[in-house]
């Protein structure tokens, strides 16, 4: 029982990497229509630099900070850039960003070579903390009071504020919030530069359940962040944190028990919800 209860833990920490990881991919695809392939690669570039900033500094904080900022400074490049041409045009942002994902992986590889760089874990952070008879690793439970806290100010900023009601408005019915003459490019821009820095942050902190960054990291993370949104749902905070904790947790459980099925329980799930509801557990319908 104890093992399973630690099993239980590890995939919810698991999955609030996940959740930062992909609640920046469905809200843009929901909000603005843009199908981001690049996603995978900012949150590879958010990796490569928090981590060498943390190490250089020897302060995590400021490595959570810069790998941030890092990330939303380009999605937003890449948004401004190229994709705010291609609103509503799967095919053309499929390719840009397809492109995008070789030019910025390749520039990856110059800069920071071809041998992965280790995750940066602070000495505070290195110890486990006693449950019952099970050692948790802190550094996980830090992620998991990190994640949620996040996930709380991403409820509040979509339900109670004005940004979030022009975002939801705007999932709803892009015309009318243009027909009111609301102005939705401000909104647009600080949804892209949050998504991407949101994404960066969790190659900080979820760094040491994902193992070590590399150049190619970026498609396997992308992978994993269509099927958090595939499950979960389009263009929902509440159904990514679902869709996140829920693959999480299978994919921790399979690895304990079933270890011969890990590498295919997160798609399996996929197939099933796509089966039963194919918008999601708590999707929005795609304009």
């Amino acid at each position: 029982m104890e093992q399973l209860g630690l099993s239980l833990l590890l995939g919810i920490s698991y999955g609030m990497v996940l959740f930062l990881i992909a609640v920046g991919l469905s809200v843009i695809l929901g909000f603005m229509g843009i199908l981001n392939l690049a996603h995978g690669v900012i949150f590879m570039l958010g990796g490569y630099v928090g981590i060498t900033v943390a190490r250089s500094t020897d302060n995590f904080i400021y490595g959570v900070l810069t790998g941030a900022l890092a990330s939303g400074i380009l999605g937003l490049l890449i948004e401004r850039g190229v994709l705010r041409f291609l609103y509503r045009q799967v095919l053309d942002q499929v390719l840009v960003t397809f492109g995008c994902v070789y030019i910025i992986t390749n520039a990856a590889y110059w800069i920071w070579g071809t041998f992965p760089v280790a995750a940066y874990v602070p000495p505070e952070l290195a110890g486990s903390l006693s449950i019952g008879q099970v050692q948790f690793p802190v550094y996980r439970l830090t992620t998991l009071g990190v994640g949620g806290a996040i996930c709380l100010g991403l409820w509040w900023i979509q339900e109670k504020t004005r940004y979030g009601a022009v975002v939801r408005a705007t999932m709803e019915n892009a015309q009318m919030v243009s027909g009111l003459g609301i102005n939705v490019t401000p909104v647009t821009i600080v949804t892209f530069f949050l998504g991407s820095a949101l994404a960066g942050s969790a190659a900080i902190l979820g760094g040491p359940m994902l193992g070590f960054i590399n150049p190619g990291i970026g498609t396997d993370v992308l992978f994993t962040a269509l099927a958090v949104v595939v499950v979960g749902g389009v263009g929902s905070v509440q159904g990514t944190l679902a869709g996140a904790l829920m693959i999480g947790m299978i994919n921790t459980l399979t690895t304990t028990y079933l270890p011969e099925l890990a590498i295919f329980s997160m798609y399996l799930l996929m197939v099933l919800i796509l089966l039963v509801r194919p918008r999601g557990l708590l999707g929005r319908k795609i304009q």
